[in-house]
């Protein structure tokens, strides 16, 4: 079962931050998850919520601001990093720094909220110019963003994510080519979700897993992987686990 970091090392370092990525590289994470929206000036930046207010100092739509106005907040409002200043990262500065490391990356397109034209392109740009295209799971609510992205690249790994009451079927994922299903831990209550999945070869990675009941709720169901705040928790389950 392979183990990402959910936005970074969550619960050590800030959301969606170059520590945060770093910190779960070094914790020997499999992979990580972050998402990525676009700035009033057309920049990729990686960030979840479509504002900055929970995440910052700042106030406003991540979408109105430019980047060096964006590059001027700090990012580590909940102080549990020591380094008192951090910065909205580029999705070029996040690939720049994993791309020494094995992990694979789920870049997830954050368009349910606002549609950013032509993110997907300019996403895939970013990821072909490191050529890491290879090591890259794209992933989103928007199954739109998904279609979108693999009419530009047919041989790239796609992930439908889904959620709350709204469940998506491994058929539904054949039908769009994607070769993953993203749900949330509350799906796995249905006895059938991952076996129909698996069925049809696609793989299941679960979120967001933070506690031992919901490891092994995970393990049991026989999930491919799980998004996770806890890194070092989920080492620890499967280390005890396959013992």
């Amino acid at each position: 079962m392979e183990i990402w970091g959910h936005r970074g090392a969550y619960d050590s370092a800030p959301e969606n931050t170059l520590i945060g990525f770093q910190l779960a590289a070094d914790m020997g994470a499999d992979g990580v998850e972050f998402d990525i929206q676009l700035t009033r000036d057309g920049e990729i930046v990686v960030i979840h919520d479509e504002t900055v207010d929970r995440t910052s100092d700042g106030h406003g739509y991540v979408k109105d601001f430019t980047l060096s106005e964006i590059k001027k907040l700090n990012f580590n409002k909940r102080k549990i990093h020591p380094q008192p200043q951090m910065e909205i990262p580029t999705l070029a500065e996040v690939l720049e720094l994993l791309k020494p490391t094995n992990m694979r990356l789920n870049i997830e397109f954050k368009t349910g909220v606002f549609y950013y034209e032509g993110i997907e392109a300019k996403a895939l740009d970013v990821v072909m110019r490191y050529n890491m295209t290879s090591r890259v799971v794209w992933s989103s609510f928007n199954h739109y963003s998904v279609q979108n992205l693999k009419h530009l690249e047919r041989e790239a790994e796609t992930a439908l994510l889904c959620g709350g009451e709204i469940f998506v079927t491994g058929e539904q994922c054949e039908k769009t080519g994607a070769v993953a299903l993203h749900p949330n831990i509350n799906q796995l209550c249905h006895p059938r979700l991952v076996s129909e999945c698996h069925d049809r070869g696609i793989k299941v990675r679960t979120w967001t897993v933070n506690n031992r009941q919901e490891f092994q709720l995970a393990r049991d169901s026989g999930v491919d992987g799980v998004f996770t705040n806890s890194i070092n928790l989920a080492k620890e389950f499967l280390s005890v686990a396959l013992l």
